[in-house]
């Protein structure tokens, strides 16, 4: 999707450093023994006895479940492999054990309890939010391809004017803008593309380069938080937060952008406060020259087009009453037909991705449909913890496990520019 960028390299450099670690001698042992010590774990939650677990009532196929999520977490945490893969062994150990359509001999649901519907897991690789996902990747694969996206960075970064200052607040806002249509890598890597030519006018040993650079990573993340489809974290919750037999809150794309763009906005401008004043730059003005812009033909004019009606749809949604994931597959339907996506764009989605939601969702359908998440939040004294505090260890938790997946990044940015 956006190995035509210029910028791409610095993304391709960043998943080479981490495929060239991933076989260092050294770092080899060390996924093995981690990988023997998820395995022993996973094995022994799935052995112990279920009273061990301390949760009353619990069965054979809910233990199991647990041994999975266990292996799944923990598998994910370390990093032994792509996390991606990590998703289809769920799928696959949830499906041979644990459902309707499991190895016969031990999925006696006599002995081991009620089992999933087998076609209950498949069908977290077709959940709607997955058809959200596709229709992102699609619009984002069409405005590359009739340079729509260069065209738009031209436009909006022109008001910014010269001032060294202000440009970085442009890269910022339209990075965040682009964002919450396009994924976050495929953003990244078209803005850096179109900083090839301002790098040139800094100064090497100027502190603005810095502050430049590290505005494009930093609005990537920020501005994913202003749509369901910026980044996969936010798909994941709104399936959760509209699931009719959780909170059931009916959120739609429209109400989810009027509370998040706001804040997003807000952010960018701290962080555009934080990076001048930690990187200042020397150099007052930078002259901008972006290359390249829209494609003349009516394919370039079909992609505008639906681009518009697909973000008035996402945006109305809740007066249409055609939701976001339904909305999704327009632009896939009319770009198939009109010749503007091929079968070899359709390799460039990130399947990865795909597969990685797919899974995440498998887990949390078998930890549903099993009744373990109820049984669980029972057994949790829940009501005898502050609110701030349960928030608090959340975001901790969640930083935590995500700090890994970039900590390299800047030092990829940093080597190539």
């Amino acid at each position: 999707m956006f190995k035509n960028f210029n910028g791409f390299h610095l993304v391709d450099a960043y998943h080479n450093m981490r495929v060239e670690r991933r076989f260092q001698p050294g770092r080899v042992f060390k996924k093995t023994v981690e990988a023997i010590v998820v395995v022993l774990i996973t094995l022994l939650l799935w052995n112990l006895p279920s009273s061990s677990f301390g949760i009353d009532g619990l069965n054979v196929v809910q233990q199991r479940i647990i041994a999975i999520f266990a292996f799944a977490t923990l598998m994910w945490v370390f990093e032994v492999v792509p996390s991606w893969a990590t998703s289809v062994a769920i799928i696959g150990l949830m499906l041979l054990f644990c459902s309707d359509s499991g190895i016969k001999w031990i999925c006696n649901p006599e002995e081991v309890g009620e089992l999933l519907s087998y076609k209950g897991v498949m069908a977290c690789f077709a959940d709607p939010v997955i058809m959200l996902f596709i229709g992102g990747f699609i619009l984002a694969i069409a405005a590359t391809k009739t340079g729509l996206d260069a065209q738009l960075a031209k436009v909006l970064l022109k008001p910014f004017g010269k001032k060294s200052e202000m440009v970085l607040l442009g890269f910022l806002l339209i990075t965040g803008l682009f964002s919450m249509f396009v994924s976050n890598t495929a953003t990244a890597a078209m803005m850096l593309t179109f900083l090839t030519p301002v790098f040139k006018q800094l100064p090497p040993e100027g502190k603005g380069r810095i502050a430049l650079a590290l505005s494009i990573p930093v609005a990537a993340n920020l501005g994913g938080m202003g749509t369901p489809i910026g980044t996969p974290p936010n798909t994941i919750a709104l399936k959760y937060l509209n699931d009719p037999e959780g909170l059931n809150l009916n959120l739609g794309f429209g109400e989810w952008m009027l509370f998040m763009v706001p804040l997003v906005v807000l952010l960018l401008f701290f962080g555009w406060m934080i990076l001048k004043w930690l990187f200042p730059f020397t150099q007052k003005t930078i002259e901008l020259d972006i290359e390249g812009g829209m494609k003349p033909g009516i394919k370039t004019k079909i992609v505008i087009i639906t681009f518009i009606v697909t973000v008035i749809l996402w945006l109305l949604d809740s007066v249409t009453g055609i939701n976001s994931y339904t909305v999704a597959l327009i632009p896939f339907v009319v770009f198939s037909l009109a010749g503007i996506i091929d079968r070899r764009d359709l390799e460039e989605i990130n399947w990865s991705v795909i597969w990685m939601v797919a899974g995440g969702f498998a887990l949390g359908y078998g930890l549903n449909e099993s009744g373990l998440a109820e049984l669980a939040v029972k057994s949790i004294p829940f009501g005898e913890f502050s609110p701030m505090l349960i928030l608090l260890l959340s975001g901790i938790l969640c930083y935590t496990l995500s700090f890994s997946w970039s900590s390299a990044l800047p030092w990829v940015i940093n080597c190539r520019l």
